[in-house]
């Protein structure tokens, strides 16, 4: 019997890539982009569905009440703009599907609609937006605010948001263009309409100018753990950016969300969630895990681990002693669902423990983790995995151990795509 398929993704950032390491890729500056071109056409020749560029919009001081820790280690900082970055991307690819993280906070609704638009016309329908509304105040402040507002009220402002350009994609009809020689007609002015759009916290004559996008609107893709979040990724998402633990963790978590999604009348199989994936793989499993305990012994890691968690949920984790539990009420306004996966409630980890605890979801061979993979995807029931360094920082060696090795071992198993047959990165992500 034939084994179900499933689907891939990678996630990562914009940043320097490991530069400080014996395989070092770019020298520490990727900012022209080759690298990152680079790397997508390696995703491209194993027919992942899509590479996802994450974003801030701060230089954190989370962690230690200073920007010591990030900006020493290089951890979320220097960031550059991931929207140049997908359209130079998307530019020299043709199947991969490109996305950004967009920020609610950041972007007017029609400024971001506009941005989407012209960028899915470059990647000719590969376009995909990451629905974020950042979670730090720090962000906030980079925006005239004194802090964010609450997380619940967030979520009722991109409600709203969602409704507004979703009315600016549609206020050119689909065929509103004619290129109509005999009368000298490029688009049907009565199929180009205003929207008039006034809510509680937006507001937007419309319409775009920009000519429709190939997609209608592009790909959306939504990290939702809280309540609120897999309510607004159910009701929108076209994939969903998921990080529950364990295999029983993620089959609730995708059941949860297929539950959701009839209940906003949405067809489930039409929302693939994908699963934050983390694999050290060697030769030989003794070689795998040697690598690993390596890696994760080291003090910098666990600096960049903790400098990470602080950062999306403006708790100080430096305040607390790395071989003790961490206290059983900690609350955040930040990213809500990263502090549930990382503090492990009533586990009674402690911090060290906790941090070292989500460096890799498997660690062996090629062969024997695209085993696993498989068989953990049918316990799942799906829809796939979104791929990332396990050690924060990005290098060409390791996305050739993904590309060259991971990625054949599970298509010989039959359950990764071998070619794209689609041309819209929606169509690609629903081609199973």
């Amino acid at each position: 019997m034939a084994r179900k398929k499933f689907h891939l993704g990678w996630f990562t950032n914009f940043v320097q890539d490991e530069w400080n390491e014996p395989f070092a890729s770019a020298g520490g500056s990727p900012w022209d982009a080759e690298f990152f071109i680079d790397f997508a056409k390696s995703l491209e020749r194993a027919c992942f569905d899509y590479v996802i560029f994450e974003d801030k919009l701060m230089v954190s001081e989370a962690f230690g009440g200073n920007s010591k820790t990030y900006l020493k280690g290089g951890i979320q900082v220097p960031k550059h703009d991931p929207a140049p970055l997908a359209a130079v991307v998307a530019s020299h690819t043709r199947n991969l599907g490109v996305v950004a993280t967009l920020s609610t906070l950041g972007y007017p609704p029609f400024l971001l609609a506009r941005l989407c638009t012209t960028i899915d016309h470059i990647a000719k329908g590969r376009f995909g937006w990451n629905i974020v509304t950042s979670g730090e105040d720090a962000a906030a402040q980079n925006f005239g605010l004194d802090k964010l507002p609450e997380h619940d009220l967030r979520y009722e402002m991109a409600e709203e948001y969602m409704d507004v350009v979703n009315q600016l994609f549609d206020s050119w009809e689909p065929d509103a263009i004619v290129l109509d020689r005999e009368t000298e007609t490029y688009a049907d002015y009565t199929k180009v309409r205003p929207i008039h759009f006034e809510g509680k916290y937006y507001k937007s004559r419309g319409p775009l100018n920009t000519a429709p996008s190939p997609q209608g609107r592009p790909t959306y893709v939504q990290a939702g753990g809280s309540e609120k979040g897999r309510d607004f990724a159910a009701r929108y998402a076209d994939s969903i950016i998921a990080g529950a633990n364990g295999v029983k963790g993620k089959k609730a978590f995708r059941d949860d969300i297929r539950r959701r999604a009839e209940k906003f009348n949405r067809n489930p199989d039409d929302i693939k969630v994908m699963f934050l994936f983390k694999v050290v793989m060697g030769e030989t499993e003794a070689e795998a895990k040697e690598k690993y305990a390596r890696n994760v012994s080291q003090q910098r890691f666990i600096d960049r681990q903790l400098g990470l968690i602080s950062g999306i949920t403006d708790i100080d984790f430096s305040q607390f002693e790395l071989d003790k539990p961490i206290p059983q009420d900690l609350t955040t306004n930040g990213e809500s669902a990263s502090l549930e996966r990382f503090a492990q409630f009533g586990s009674g980890k402690t911090l060290r423990e906790l941090a070292q605890d989500k460096a890799a979801d498997l660690i062996g061979t090629p062969d024997s983790c695209a085993e696993q993979m498989a068989e953990m995807m049918e316990e799942i029931g799906g829809d796939g995995f979104l791929l990332s360094h396990p050690f924060h920082h990005i290098n060409r060696r390791y996305i050739l151990e993904v590309t060259e090795g991971l990625v054949p071992a599970l298509q010989r198993r039959g359950v990764v795509r071998t070619a794209y047959t689609q041309k819209t990165l929606r169509e690609t992500l629903r081609e199973f």
